[in-house]
């Protein structure tokens, strides 16, 4: 009898068939997730005026707890998957949003703005849950084919993501049946449905990919977060074009924030309060819709054009809703165009970020981008209802488009120098 062991490649996984069956799971995950985010975006600043009866410059300051909760926990739970793996950090960032979106709905109930902001900052565990999806996807993918991979996990979120807002109106017709304030429904909502996408990874992300691709760690070092953020800048920094990822992921996001979080409020200035919500959902689906695409053109052109044209295409999005004044079909076309850009700069940027650092430090440089982005999204979601309530929503929508001109500018300069560099 034959007693000798397999070859070592039959006992070695197949990382294909492993990728396919992790952006599967990915996938299934992402639609309830995108759709508790959206769903709570799309009344989150509606909630919170009227809990601040009418005062539209604290409005922000629910998205801003959103955001920057999934910005406070981009680096602890990256460091949790560091040492425990990807599916029981996705658990726990799902299972926090969970309780978040319920403890806001709590407080959107009692009439508890304090309560109401606790809940927002634990449901950006959901955020971060999603966000951090994009870096599962590019675990076992080729160097070659991590912008497709991201892609292909972002777009699938399009089914929730527009579902979610477009499903806001019936919600909040279920909780006021059951009694409940008009924009509570949502909200709870929202905890099932991150509880599902608790239930798909806990139950299918196995094996886990950063057992698979050998960058698990359980006897990894514990570092304190503010620490980590530093030896992760130091990382960034010593790479020539990571800077240049991160901040097309952080101008991207911040653009985006400060225009979407405003736009309900301001239609509803307008007199367009009912269109909002479909507002909100197109807007989504620019942000989620074209990722196929987006990946094979970040493949096929480059991360540092891609993010030029993202560019563009964000400051195109900040001008429409500029001028659309009372015309409701142009802050569709802007917001559309708005998350489109928003979708090249995040797809773009996280592969250039995931592409030109070293592996060893992926895992920690992700969150601490992720923190970056999150925190400055925070930001300015909050200074989004002062700048509104101040100087009104058009000077909002200019500053973002001097953002996407200034990202512009600097991807266009690191274009050249690259350029010459491969001339030398």
């Amino acid at each position: 009898m034959n007693t000798s062991p397999p070859p070592q490649s039959a006992l070695q996984p197949d990382h294909s068939v492993l990728q396919r069956r992790t952006l599967n799971v990915l996938r299934s995950a992402q639609v309830p997730g995108q759709a508790a985010v959206a769903g709570v975006v799309a009344v989150g600043a509606l909630l919170a005026k009227d809990l601040l009866h009418g005062n539209d410059r604290f409005s922000g300051s629910g998205g801003a707890a959103f955001t920057l909760g999934s910005a406070f926990l981009a680096v602890p739970l990256s460091a949790f998957m560091r040492r425990r793996g990807r599916r029981p950090g996705l658990m726990f960032a799902f299972g926090l949003g969970a309780v978040g979106a319920s403890i806001a709905a709590t407080g959107g109930q009692l009439r508890s703005f304090p309560l109401f902001l606790v809940g927002m900052l634990c449901f950006g565990g959901a955020q971060a849950a999603t966000l951090q999806g994009r870096y599962v996807a590019a675990d076992l993918a080729p160097e070659h084919d991590r912008a497709r991979a991201i892609a292909s996990v972002v777009v699938v979120g399009t089914l929730g993501a527009i579902f979610g807002p477009i499903l806001a109106p019936w919600e909040k017709r279920v909780g006021v049946a059951i009694g409940l304030d008009e924009f509570i429904g949502p909200f709870l909502f929202a905890s099932l449905f991150l509880l599902v996408s608790l239930a798909v990874i806990a139950r299918f992300l196995r094996p886990d990919p950063l057992a698979v691709n050998g960058q698990l760690d359980p006897h990894a070092q514990r570092v304190r977060p503010l620490r980590q953020v530093q030896l992760s800048a130091g990382v960034i920094r010593r790479s020539h074009l990571a800077p240049l990822g991160l901040v097309a992921m952080v101008a991207s996001q911040t653009a985006m924030v400060a225009v979407m979080t405003m736009t309900p409020s301001h239609m509803k200035d307008h007199g367009q309060a009912d269109l909002s919500a479909y507002v909100i959902a197109l807007h989504i689906a620019g942000m989620y819709a074209f990722a196929p695409f987006v990946g094979r053109f970040v493949g096929h052109f480059g991360e540092i054009r891609s993010i030029m044209i993202g560019s563009v295409v964000l400051g195109a999005g900040t001008i429409a809703a500029v001028v659309a004044g009372y015309v409701p079909w142009l802050i569709f076309a802007g917001l559309f165009l708005l998350g489109v850009g928003w979708n090249i700069g995040l797809i773009a940027g996280s592969a250039l970020l995931t592409n030109t650092v070293p592996s060893n430090s992926r895992v920690e440089v992700q969150g601490t981008a992720d923190l970056t982005m999150s925190f400055c999204g925070g930001l300015a979601a909050f200074g989004s209802g002062f700048v509104k309530q101040a100087w009104g929503f058009h000077l909002l929508a200019d500053a973002a488009t001097l953002l996407a001109g200034g990202l512009l500018v600097i991807a266009y300069v690191q274009l050249r120098l690259n350029g010459r560099a491969a001339s030398c």
